[in-house]
């Protein structure tokens, strides 16, 4: 029988990418995305199933995940892939802004996982934590972004020692910056944008080379994964001199 995995944010650069890696191997997938996302995805791969949810509507994220889990009793793999990004100087954003960026990127998270927890547990599997650099430093014109990636790595990594006595690996993963969207700032609301929308990126990997390099890291046991060259710098100066890493981050972004 095929492994089954779960991936929010499915229709996206990154979703995409893991989705065509774990095909590879044939497994079978579920993605969730809004319905436009999906929307403008090829059919036909019996292998993949498009389940249309909002992350911010709990009721739906429940009821969603209460039937993939009669439908898959036992999941494999749960990748938190959901997000967005907000880019701007905290005293040119909203409050609105600030709460949305968390409502997807950490409570749509926490929500997936509350949901599909048991089914998880049933296959001994791995959850998969999409975070960021800016989920272990601070990152310039990020406030509510690197908030909820903070409180993404809080989550998944005291969950990693609840589950580990049910045999269910935790995994979070930090890219730098992936670029998916360049440029495409599409949800109407002033520094919110889909993920890999930023244009002061630097050192920039492909969607294929951070889903490779997440699933290589989860295959050979790994439970923190710097991806790309500017992420393992950055968790390597950010943990030896703070000071500097802030200095070098805001001089790298400036320019």
């Amino acid at each position: 029988m095929s492994r089954v995995a779960v991936i929010s944010g499915g229709a996206g650069g990154l979703g995409q990418a893991f989705a065509a890696e774990l095909l590879k191997e044939d497994w079978r997938l579920v993605l969730i995305d809004l319905p436009v996302a999906l929307a403008a995805l090829p059919t036909g791969d019996e292998r993949i199933e498009q389940v249309a949810c909002d992350l911010t509507d709990e009721a739906a994220v429940a009821a969603v995940c209460a039937d993939i889990s009669v439908r898959y009793p036992a999941l494999d793999l749960v990748i938190h892939n959901a997000g967005i990004t907000q880019i701007g100087l905290f005293d040119e954003t909203t409050l609105a802004s600030q709460r949305l960026v968390m409502e997807i990127n950490y409570f749509g998270s926490v929500r997936v996982a509350a949901g599909l927890l048991q089914a998880v547990r049933r296959a001994r599997g791995t959850h998969i934590a999409v975070s960021s650099v800016a989920g272990f430093a601070p990152l310039n014109r990020r406030t509510a972004y690197a908030a909820s990636k903070h409180a993404m790595n809080g989550f998944f990594q005291s969950l990693a020692t609840e589950e580990a006595e049910y045999g269910v690996g935790v995994v979070v993963a930090a890219p730098s910056f992936v670029a998916t969207n360049p440029g495409r700032f599409e949800t109407g609301i002033a520094g919110i944008g889909r993920p890999g929308a930023a244009t002061d990126g630097f050192d920039e990997i492909s969607p294929a080379q951070a889903a490779k390099t997440i699933l290589d890291g989860w295959r050979r046991g790994k439970r923190f994964i710097p991806v790309g060259r500017v992420a393992w710098m950055a968790w390597m100066i950010n943990r030896l001199s703070p000071g500097l890493y802030i200095r070098l981050m805001r001089r790298k972004i400036r320019n």
